[in-house]
Parts: structure tokens; C-alpha cells; sequence
């Protein structure tokens, strides 16, 4: 377990070369420092995550989630995470925003059941984990079209994402796609697919992400708003939105 001070120490670097110094206050240090430790503590039994050093998790896991907070998030608003993992950007992006409440959804029931028993055990109360495939929980009643943002993070490529998500997104919310260097050949692809699901390529967002002791990483926030319904025939299964991407 990391000493306290010391990991404070590391966050307020971490943070401040990332622009995000206004997630600097105690309360929001201290739930990532209990985050660390519980992650790290039961990292040990099941796989969670493969980053393990701790200035690799604050600027891997913790600052390049905080990234997508750059696009704007409205108060209260209600935020959806496809494919959340082992709990990012979940995780961050509520404890950066107790104002919003966070879904996140993933198929493996192992991590879903460690994020929820998680935020419990360290006071995130707006963060519920659910278990599914995005595709079939679309389809449960007051989930589709029922979402201000919905975002994903290294999850699949946009042609498939955008069939993943947009259908999640109220009329006039956005999805929020967090990509690296490959985010302008993915956008290409995705514009006709993105234009029948009912959204529209708002902007693009570039930025870098500081790591430590490390190159700085390319950063691209695809912010896609949702100007017409989604029709009712997608999300198609998760084979044939792999087998032949909408375009």
C-alpha cells in the first residue's frame, strides 16, 4: 500500500500537467487513493487491471479518463460507460462529478459485481455497474434513447461503437468516443453508419496525455450529437454489427 502523502504527491503532478487541477480537492484524492488500494488489493485474486504501477494508474487509468470530462458535462446529467471494465472510465469520471449519476455496463459479471461492491465500500454513490451486452440491455424498456452522454474508451473501433452507443443517447445528447492516433481513420469509416443511426459528427477534440517517465500519448475526444431517433432496427447482434459494420 502505498504512503498517503506520497500518492497525494503524485496525483497533484499528474493531474496539474494534464489541465485537470480542478479534481484536486481532498475528497476527490481521497476516494482515488481508497480506489487505488481496493483495486490493487483485489488485483491480486482476479484480474482487474494490468497497469500496476501507480503513476502508470493516475495518468493511465485516473487522468485519461478525467480527459473526457473536457467535452462538457451538464449537471445532473445521466452518463452511460459501454464496455466500463474493470471500471473506466467509471470510476473517475464519477468521483469528479458526484453531480452526475454513472452507469456502466460490461459483459463480464466478475468486474461488474467488483465495481458495484467497490463504490459502496468506498462512498461513490453515483455509480451502478450492470451486467450484459450493451445490445440486449438497449433493448430492456427505459433504457434506449434514456441517456444524456454516453461515452466509451478503448472499448472496439467507432463503425462499431457508434451502433453500440448512439442508440443509448437521448435526442440532443452526445457520445463521446475517447480514441488515440487512429481516431481519423475511424471516423471516415463511421460517418455514413454514423449518419442512419441518427447522429452527427459535432467535433473533434485533440489533446496529449503526460505519463510519466514516458512519451506524451495522443488524445482525440469524438464528440458525436444525436439529432434524430435512432431507428428501432439497431443495434443490430454484436456478430453481425462485427461482421459488417454500418456505413
Amino acid at each position: 500500500m502505498i504512503e498517503k502523502s506520497e500518492f497525494f504527491a503524485k496525483v497533484e503532478e499528474i493531474f496539474a500537467k494534464n489541465a485537470l487541477e480542478e479534481y484536486l480537492t481532498a475528497e476527490i484524492c481521497e476516494k482515488f487513493y481508497a480506489l487505488t488500494n481496493k483495486m490493487l488489493e483485489t488485483n491480486e485474486k482476479m484480474n482487474i487491471t494490468a497497469i500496476k504501477d501507480i503513476d502508470s494508474i493516475i495518468s493511465l487509468h485516473y487522468a485519461d479518463s478525467l480527459i473526457l470530462l473536457s467535452a462538457g458535462i451538464e449537471e445532473g446529467a445521466k452518463v452511460l460507460d459501454v464496455g466500463c471494465g474493470g471500471g473506466f472510465p467509471s470510476f473517475p469520471i464519477a468521483i469528479a462529478r458526484p453531480d452526475i449519476n454513472v452507469v456502466g455496463i460490461d459483459s463480464t459479471a466478475k468486474k461488474v459485481n467488483y465495481i458495484n461492491e467497490t463504490a459502496k465500500e468506498i462512498g461513490i454513490d453515483n455509480l451502478e455497474a450492470i451486467s450484459g451486452r450493451a445490445e440486449d440491455f438497449c433493448a430492456k424498456e427505459n433504457a434506449r434513447e434514456s441517456f444524456d452522454i454516453v461515452c466509451a474508451r478503448a472499448v472496439a473501433a467507432l463503425p462499431i461503437l457508434s451502433e453500440l452507443c448512439l442508440p443509448f443517447v437521448k435526442k440532443d445528447g452526445r457520445f463521446i468516443a475517447l480514441k488515440s492516433r487512429t481516431a481519423e481513420e475511424e471516423i471516415e469509416a463511421s460517418r455514413g453508419g454514423i449518419k442512419k443511426l441518427g447522429g452527427k459528427i459535432e467535433k473533434i477534440e485533440k489533446t496529449t496525455l503526460y505519463i510519466p517517465n514516458s512519451e506524451e500519448a495522443e488524445r482525440n475526444l469524438i464528440i458525436i450529437r444525436k439529432t434524430d431517433k435512432t431507428p428501432p432496427q439497431y443495434p443490430r447482434n454484436y456478430a453481425q454489427i462485427k461482421k459488417k459494420p454500418l456505413s
